[in-house]
């Protein structure tokens, strides 16, 4: 395997309205410190990868409007490994695009996919799991993603079943590919025992997920395929035209569920979609009566069990309330149940229709 063909490609345009108020529109949470750290989620994303390839190797996926922020956090990214999207179809129509433009560049390449809002805290496990990943890619026409052992039955996630018997240097088949099943469906498959969280970190060689788009998306394959610009300055130009033409699918639906070529790596890196509060809560250190605080001037009086998060120079007295969100930025303030916070999407969709878009 060369290393010159190991491409990074990472998926960063989305709004994380479940991080709502403190991701915006306009300041969504990649680009957020959302637990403290110093670096913005993207920021800790980028140093990642850049330890497994060069940095022109490494690609970013964002919507146009993003990119002044983008380029402010990381200004080692080149600019024509900036990949603008001009509005948002989700993953699938992303997949293609990067699959599409790194062939024109490299028939040859191995792509990773990753979200840019992921923590791993074990960065040695994971760089061994991602250069076995790229090794067997490169080696066969398969697609390989990172499984986490569930430790709750979420329905957040998507769930993959492996074939327990059929291991390839550490690789399992994959037998079933389920995305985000109901939470009685959760339950059975965490007792079964040999089915695992989909991490979202996908790997593999651009023929054969060009392969795969082509016999599951043959659509949106062809409306790439026909692009002419790729790597050009008309590039583009050329991408805003095709985009609109693209269906609205995750990577998820469009072909991990239905393709009979995945391979799963059973991870250890210590990994956390940080999707919502109740995930960053659970990233957080505690005080003794088990609140998440981020905020200087926080006072708790009789509350536990809650996510707090506020101004350093704004005082906050919390009282009496138990397993609660307290979210406060400059021009809102978010009091919500933590089991309710799957929730907070409903609740924007209901802001934006009583109060428009200004509090978005």
């Amino acid at each position: 395997m060369s290393l010159k063909n190991n491409y990074v490609a990472i998926m960063a345009g989305g709004v994380g309205s479940r991080f709502w108020p403190e991701s915006r529109n306009d300041h969504p949470k990649q680009f957020l410190d959302i637990l403290g750290t110093g670096k913005s989620l993207i920021q800790w994303t980028f140093e990642r990868f850049h330890h497994i390839c060069p940095k022109e190797n490494i690609f970013i996926i964002t919507n146009e409007s993003y990119i002044p922020t983008l380029k402010a956090q990381l200004p080692d990214l080149l600019d024509n490994n900036i990949l603008s999207e001009p509005s948002r179809k989700n993953t699938a129509p992303c997949a293609a695009y990067i699959a599409h433009k790194l062939y024109a560049l490299n028939p040859d390449a191995n792509i990773i996919m990753s979200p840019a809002d992921h923590l791993i805290f074990d960065d040695r496990k994971f760089e061994r799991d991602i250069i076995d990943a790229l090794d067997f890619v490169s080696k066969n026409n398969v697609l390989v993603t990172m499984g986490i052992k569930p430790t709750r039955p979420d329905t957040g996630y998507g769930y993959i079943q492996y074939d327990t018997t059929k291991n390839m240097e550490r690789l399992y088949q994959v037998k079933t590919f389920t995305e985000k099943p109901t939470h009685e469906l959760a339950e059975t498959f965490i007792r079964s025992g040999d089915f695992l969280w989909n991490a979202g970190i996908f790997v593999w060689n651009v023929k054969t997920i060009i392969d795969e788009i082509k016999r599951y998306l043959p659509e949106m394959n062809e409306i790439f395929s026909g692009v002419m610009s790729y790597n050009t300055e008309e590039e583009h130009v050329e991408i805003s035209k095709v985009y609109a033409q693209c269906t609205n699918i995750s990577i998820d639906y469009g072909i991990m569920e239905k393709s009979k070529r995945v391979y799963v790596i059973p991870s250890y890196f210590g990994w956390c979609d940080l999707g919502t509060w109740n995930s960053a809560y659970d990233n957080t250190e505690k005080d003794y009566l088990g609140n998440a605080v981020y905020g200087k001037n926080v006072m708790i009086i009789d509350a536990s069990q809650c996510m707090v998060k506020a101004p350093d120079d704004k005082l906050i007295v919390l009282q009496g309330l138990e397993n609660f969100i307290v979210i406060d930025t400059d021009d809102i303030l978010l009091v919500c149940e933590r089991n309710r916070e799957q929730q907070i999407k409903d609740y924007v969709a209901e802001v934006k229709r009583n109060k428009g878009d200004k509090f978005l």
